[in-house]
């Protein structure tokens, strides 16, 4: 969420580091709530003072057995006057949450201005594109031959599920392992397992609420026909991983906090009918290590330049060729003030795509979250919002496409990356 500060101190500022968005909002509409906001607030006070006031003088008139008759009619229609005034800003600030609440994370300063992805910015290009001397085939009609089922999905839950089984199910988990390991064992992050059901809280939190509903998965208490929705499905473990902070206010020491977990994922992928609904590539439902950072302000740009690396390092060692994209401002998430994308090289499609988004948020989450820290200067502490970063480390499903593809052989047969070997009980190599 927006610093409402910021709002009223320059909202100028703010209008045009949204157009960079090709967001255009009237600052003027908080604006003109505010003020209604502060008029409202001022008038309960006066009544609150003018209760007291009086309170006060019938009880120096009842103490001097005087009447106060006339003081005591005045003073009995103020508690009604202030209920309508807190009715009154109760819906005002209900007004203010919402509007709020549909607005995008503020650009860092140094985010590229664009309108979509063809404004991207490629930063680097790592390994060349994989070349055969035979006629590759893509992840579906070679996954097939392994042990990728579609058409059993198909029947049991529908469109853009997919069983794995046999070796390709044991290499599909071969690479979640592999990942979870190099994050813990490596690069500092502490493993969770964590609830993929997660309240509305939760996930207004991280910002997927209340822009996004359309986009999730819910869950009903007692069946759809009750009608009361009481949960969602996690689109990404950023939602249960950032909100291990909600509501808390954290020692300036603890800092930097560094989860990592592998969850299965859930994403109606509204609006995407018609594209990339073959295969692995867009489904409702599929497994990712999700990186989350919680640090001080100061330290957030360093900790996505390092979570960035660490989401690099598992194609690295892969043996993957890939290509770093820093996101235009109109490609960017709701919540992320600065993001990257790692896209790997698919030969089937002969292009690369997205298998990572590294974002720093800022303290836009943290705002909505309350996710504080207690920083002490000169002697004197105050509570300050920290910042919440997050990336995958990586998307599974995709990798096991960028697998499938990459190492493939004129035979049929895949050979396995040599770091998942071991995962693997030795097999170096698929055999149909």
């Amino acid at each position: 969420m927006i610093d409402q500060n910021l709002l009223r101190k320059d909202p100028m500022y703010v209008e045009k580091m949204l157009k960079r968005r090709n967001v255009t909002i009237e600052v003027s509409e908080f604006l003109n709530m505010d003020q209604e906001r502060k008029m409202i607030q001022v008038q309960t006070e006066e009544l609150q003072a003018q209760r007291n006031k009086l309170a006060k003088e019938i009880g120096m008139l009842k103490a001097k057995g005087a009447s106060a008759e006339d003081l005591m009619q005045k003073a009995s229609s103020i508690p009604e006057k202030i209920d309508k005034l807190a009715e009154k800003l109760n819906v005002l600030q209900r007004d203010i949450h919402s509007w709020l609440s549909q607005i995008p994370n503020l650009p860092s300063d140094d985010v590229l201005v664009g309108k979509d992805e063809t404004d991207n910015k490629v930063i680097r290009l790592m390994g060349a594109p994989t070349k055969f001397n035979f006629e590759p085939l893509d992840h579906v009609e070679i996954g097939e031959r392994h042990g990728l089922d579609f058409d059993t999905a198909g029947k049991i839950s529908g469109s853009r599920f997919s069983i794995c089984y046999g070796k390709i199910a044991r290499l599909h988990r071969a690479l979640g392992n592999f990942m979870l390991d190099l994050q813990t064992s490596q690069n500092g992050y502490k493993e969770y397992s964590v609830p993929v059901v997660v309240n509305r809280e939760a996930m207004y939190g991280t910002g997927q609420l209340p822009k996004f509903e359309e986009d999730l998965f819910s869950v009903f208490k007692g069946g759809i026909q009750e009608g009361k929705q009481t949960a969602f499905l996690i689109p990404t473990a950023e939602v249960p991983l950032t909100n291990l902070v909600a509501n808390t206010i954290l020692a300036e020491e603890e800092l930097p906090l560094k989860f990592a977990a592998l969850t299965c994922c859930f994403r109606s992928e509204a609006g995407s009918y018609g594209k990339d609904t073959r295969g692995l590539m867009r489904q409702h439902q599929f497994e990712k290590v999700e990186l989350v950072n919680i640090t001080r302000p100061g330290d957030s740009e360093a900790s996505l330049e390092e979570m960035l690396s660490h989401a690099e390092m598992v194609l690295k060692k892969l043996e993957l060729p890939y290509r770093v994209i820093q996101l235009c401002t109109g490609d960017m998430g709701f919540s992320a003030q600065k993001t990257y994308d790692i896209e790997v090289w698919i030969p089937s499609q002969n292009t690369y795509r997205e298998i990572s988004s590294c974002s720093n948020c800022g303290d836009f989450q943290a705002r909505r979250m309350n996710a504080r820290y207690k920083s002490v200067e000169n002697g004197k502490s105050k509570n300050l919002f920290v910042h919440t970063l997050n990336g995958s480390g990586l998307a599974v499903g995709r990798c096991l496409i960028a697998v499938l593809e990459n190492f493939q052989n004129s035979d049929g047969s895949i050979d396995v990356p040599t770091v998942l070997q071991e995962y693997m009980g030795g097999l170096d190599q698929l055999t149909p």
